[in-house]
């Protein structure tokens, strides 16, 4: 069976708090733990307020502490807006504090609009020239060695967690197939590239100390309910939301009631259309018949599966119902 995993945002709706949603996070790990779920990410944003997850390693610190078994990540570090050594430091002592539980995904977006980047990386320089010497400098820290090698982090040298590249592109696709790092692709928003980075992350693979064949991990967006209609008509929170980033009205999470309400214009429709065409949203048996067909496609070696709804309760029950149905229902040999 393809494990599942789960990315959470701490996702902040209308009417609701970064406090209360960081406290819904929580929440969620421990489901996820009961529920079978492999992992539980959160991604690095800024100045999204929607978004409550702009510190990965103190909420992971956190989320690690209310779990025993669940694997606590980041999907991911954004590592162009930190120094190598000080991630470096945060997670080696993730590490030491939650030993063979702790992921590390990093990716090279800034997670964030560029006056936010540029107030993060102190510099007007947004480009991501450095990411892989960054990543390579970043792994040599934590490295079991012998010798001391100044600077030197502690906790660091033997501190490792499970290291990830994140991409939704062809570049850090290569990048991973060449350091033999697992590749986790964002098809959630970008699924038009899913088969080229694929294929080059396979076809270029080295082996490492990390990893002896690719290991594939798929982010995908879906939202399951009872019927068809009721999935629907809770995806409406994503659609205005689309709407609103898209026109720059950066705010909370719609409800599906705002949604109902919002005369979306035709071209607004096609842009809600074509942005969502990738989401995975129904039923039980839609949800699992979308997701045997994704590993069909993509040969993915796991899913990571990110849900945005207006309620706490709704997610919870999304994840409920699909962790429920790929355990009852027997599919696809992995790849």
């Amino acid at each position: 069976m393809i494990p599942l995993s789960i990315l959470e945002l701490a996702t902040v709706a209308t009417g609701s708090s970064p406090a209360q949603a960081l406290y819904e996070t929580t929440m969620m790990a421990r489901e996820a733990e009961h529920l079978g779920y492999h992992r539980l990410w959160v991604a690095e944003h800024h100045a999204m307020p929607a978004v409550a997850s702009s510190a990965p390693a103190v909420l992971m610190a956190h989320l690690a502490n209310a779990t025993s078994t669940l694997r606590i990540g980041s999907g991911g570090v954004m590592l162009p807006n930190h120094s190598p050594l000080v991630i470096a430091e945060q997670f080696a002592t993730l590490e030491a504090l939650h030993p063979g539980r702790i992921d590390l995904g990093l990716g090279r977006a800034p997670g964030t609009d560029h006056v936010t980047a540029r107030a993060l990386r102190r510099s007007g320089d947004l480009r991501a020239n450095n990411f892989p010497d960054d990543v390579v400098e970043l792994i040599n820290y934590l490295l079991p060695r012998e010798e001391p090698v100044h600077p030197s982090p502690v906790p660091g040298s033997g501190y490792l967690p499970q290291v990830w590249l994140l991409g939704s592109s062809t570049f850090s696709a290569q990048l991973a197939a060449a350091l033999g790092l697992p590749f986790s692709f964002a098809y959630h928003f970008a699924p038009a590239l899913i088969g080229q980075a694929l294929d080059v992350y396979r076809s270029n693979f080295q082996a490492s100390i990390f990893l002896e064949e690719p290991h594939v991990m798929i982010a995908v967006s879906v939202l399951c309910a009872p019927s068809n209609d009721e999935a629907r008509w809770l995806a409406g929170s994503n659609s205005l939301s689309i709407v609103q980033r898209n026109a720059g009205r950066m705010g909370p999470l719609p409800s599906p009631e705002e949604a109902a309400a919002y005369p979306f214009t035709a071209s607004e429709s096609e842009s809600v259309a074509e942005t969502m065409s990738s989401h995975i949203i129904g039923d039980p048996v839609a949800v699992h018949d979308g997701l045997v067909a994704l590993a069909h496609h993509t040969g993915a070696d796991e899913f990571m599966l990110s849900t945005r709804t207006h309620s706490y309760e709704a997610r919870l029950r999304s994840f409920s119902l699909i962790a429920e149905t790929w355990k009852s229902v027997a599919h696809i040999p992995q790849n």
